[in-house]
């Protein structure tokens, strides 16, 4: 079995798409897969597949919260190995005078559009950063995330593909998490 992480957009934020995560584990042990651990109330999952790839796991994934919740959630699905490259690629991990509580990660789905990148640098604040590859944005944001315009809807608009932001917090804690077994 193939151990993968999974990160749903946009539940239980702000009292929207709420999902308590006993149900979610639930439901995932319901669709057939092992070991699935949650982290967090925001749709955070580890857990283990047989038989079937990243995609085929996020498709099964979204079709079942429709299916059993009743909305529409965008569900990104990878592997450890492609998890731990876009944790070991971000571009403020070994800068100390960037504090890590100040840090996201935006998953991108699909293929970005690369050349819309550079219009995301016209809406970011003077003290913020931002590095965007095909896999991941990285943004450093001191002045919080709350306040930042390069937020997760206006990434996904330029760039043209769904995406879902953590902070580096949760991402190291999945890290860990996945690299249980491996």
């Amino acid at each position: 079995m193939t151990r993968y992480i999974s990160l749903l957009r946009g539940v239980n934020v702000s009292g929207q798409k709420l999902i308590r995560m006993e149900h979610l584990r639930q439901m995932y042990e319901e669709q057939g897969f092992a070991d699935v651990c949650t982290y967090l109330q925001s749709g955070n999952v580890v857990f283990k597949a047989g038989g079937c790839t990243a995609d085929d796991a996020a498709q099964k994934i979204a079709a079942a919260i429709q299916k059993i919740f009743g909305f529409d959630v965008a569900v990104f699905v990878t592997e450890p190995e492609k998890f731990r490259q876009i944790i070991e690629n971000n571009p403020f991990s070994n800068k100390p005078e960037k504090e890590t509580t100040h840090v996201y990660v935006t998953f991108l789905a699909g293929t970005p559009l690369l050349t819309e990148a550079p219009a995301l640098l016209s809406k970011k604040h003077d003290t913020e950063e931002i590095v965007v590859t095909e896999s991941a944005v990285y943004l450093y944001c001191p002045i919080g995330y709350g306040k930042t315009k390069l937020n997760n809807n206006y990434i996904e608009n330029r760039l043209k593909c769904k995406a879902t932001t953590r902070n580096w917090k949760s991402c190291t804690e999945l890290y860990k998490m996945v690299m249980q077994d491996e």
